[in-house]
């Protein structure tokens, strides 16, 4: 299972739209999961980004806070089963579990959001829980996306689902943390998968703003950054008669959109014979 963290701006949508493929045929990847909320400039996604990153080959797109932040999304995400919210958020549309089944095998993609320092949601713990008392039941391939905070939350939760699901990425914080591992039970865990957007930046938004409210206290409009771009995230293997992860791997790799062949063979070693043809044109001005 592959993994792109955080979508952030035009420049990560750049980076997925021309390198999901490529991170697939690397890794050998059978399924993909992107977490898009941070898609359009920085908040939220629209429909049409939505669809769109679909068509790069991305298989479930999972989020966090900011799935609320375009209004479009509200009808769209009722429509769209594959585009998850934070299952714990409560009496909102959409859903945060999906089932899938590719080649015969069924696997369950969960997202939940953490509460330390972020919105005081129904619990993530207790959630899971009620989710997993159901989902184990058509499948043991289980992945989640907690979108969290606090280092100690992303951990503690690791202990309250180890040998219950097969991997649990942590997202939010748009900084890839060293510390993946696989438990002794089976689960694998990393506590942040990191960016795909813009490294010359304050997590992904342009460096002025960002540092001018630190400076001053004022508010300050912020807008997605475009420079030094990468693609981040990690690759699970999980065994399908089990469901026990056995590896996990958190990649980085850099993207240059005047440099498009270069950053694949970059990645790959080689260009691919036939690639999916991807369309970045956009009818809103999102950055």
């Amino acid at each position: 299972m592959l993994f792109i963290a955080d979508i952030c701006g035009k420049a990560g949508r750049q980076a997925a739209a021309h390198l999901t493929d490529i991170l697939k045929e690397k890794f050998k990847a059978d399924f993909v999961i992107a977490n898009v909320e941070n898609a359009a400039g920085g908040f939220g996604v629209t429909p049409e980004m939505s669809r769109k990153i679909f068509a790069y080959g991305v298989d479930v797109q999972t989020s966090g806070n900011h799935i609320w932040d375009r209004m479009a999304i509200l009808e769209y995400i009722d429509q769209e089963p594959r585009l998850l919210r934070p299952d714990n958020y409560p009496k909102t549309p959409g859903s945060g579990v999906y089932i899938a089944e590719k080649d015969g095998v069924k696997m369950a993609v969960v997202n939940l959001m953490g509460r330390t320092y972020m919105l005081n949601i129904d619990c993530p713990f207790k959630q899971a829980t009620k989710i997993l008392s159901s989902v184990s039941k058509e499948t043991n391939i289980i992945f989640v996306d907690f979108h969290a905070e606090a280092t100690s939350e992303k951990q503690a939760f690791l202990y309250h689902l180890d040998s219950r699901v097969s991997a649990i990425v942590g997202t939010h914080t748009h900084v890839q943390t060293a510390d993946e591992f696989v438990t002794e039970n089976g689960t694998a865990y990393i506590t942040d998968a990191g960016m795909t957007g813009a490294y010359e930046s304050v997590i992904g938004m342009t460096i002025g703003p960002s540092l001018g409210r630190f400076l001053t206290g004022l508010p300050k409009r912020f807008t997605a950054a475009s420079n030094d771009v990468k693609i981040a995230g990690a690759v699970v293997s999980i065994d399908t008669k089990t469901g026990k992860a056995l590896s996990i791997q958190r990649y980085i790799y850099d993207f240059d959109i005047e440099k498009i062949d270069e950053s694949k063979i970059a990645i790959l070693g080689y260009l691919p014979k036939r690639e999916r043809k991807v369309d970045i044109s956009e009818d809103d001005n999102d950055n």
